[in-house]
């Protein structure tokens, strides 16, 4: 599934879905920077592999890292004008391609279903990390 929602946007926007995913959190914060080490978390990724990850993005142009005003030691991934643009644009590619490749296949018993499933995982997930 996420190798074909990953070819469908890097197909038609040049963008990866790791990219999408971390555009999507920057785009929901309240100011649209994240901490690098809660945008790590939120897109299951390690550390190191996030800074590389953002270094590419920023070389695009997508986002910047500024320093964390709060604390100096902190780095903000910060999205920016052309990384809104990006995302505005993929979204609906990335909907279309959910839509046909998954919620299109199913009926209505077994997405609600899988909505139950999501919920269950979700509610275990978020008991674990708050368990820290």
């Amino acid at each position: 599934m996420m190798g074909v929602l990953n070819k469908d946007l890097q197909d038609a926007h040049n963008l990866t879905m790791a990219e999408y995913r971390i555009l999507v959190m920057l785009s929901e914060s309240s100011d649209g920077s994240l901490r690098m080490s809660d945008l790590a978390d939120g897109v299951l990724s390690s550390r190191s592999r996030l800074t590389h990850q953002i270094r590419r993005m920023e070389s695009d142009g997508m986002v910047e890292r500024n320093t964390c005003v709060d604390d100096g030691r902190g780095v903000l991934a910060v999205i920016t004008t052309e990384g809104k643009r990006r995302l505005e644009e993929a979204a609906p590619t990335h909907v279309s391609s959910v839509r046909a490749h998954l919620v299109d296949l199913l009926t209505e018993r077994e997405l609600s279903t899988l909505g139950d499933i999501f919920e269950k995982v979700d509610a275990a997930m978020g008991s674990t990390i708050d368990k820290g």
